[in-house]
């Protein structure tokens, strides 16, 4: 299961135990209220795993990105220097969109 999907499944989760602790709620259901409680935060906590994950891969793309990028500048090759950059900003991006 790829980290998107496990994201997504956890937002559902987080949404189901939201729905579920409010008709707990509303019909005075303390128990049904509870699992439900605990069904959103086990969906947040899933939800949070994915996108630390996500961060992880952000960061050691960008490190990758600048290791390239100075072997491009080093060697004077302008095409690798440059697909370092992007390979940096392409991590830096996936960290930023998973904060």
């Amino acid at each position: 299961m790829s980290n998107a999907s496990k994201r997504a499944a956890g937002t559902a989760k987080e949404l189901q135990g939201k729905v579920q602790k409010n008709v707990g709620k509303l019909v005075g259901n303390e128990r049904l209220e509870a699992k439900g409680r605990v069904r959103e935060l086990t969906g947040r906590a899933q939800k949070e795993s994915a996108k630390a994950r996500e961060r992880v891969k952000g960061a050691v793309e960008e490190v990758a990105g600048r290791v390239q990028s100075a072997v491009g500048d080093l060697i004077d090759e302008p095409g690798t220097s440059a697909r370092g950059q992007l390979r940096k900003a392409k991590g830096k991006a996936r960290q930023a969109t998973n904060r």
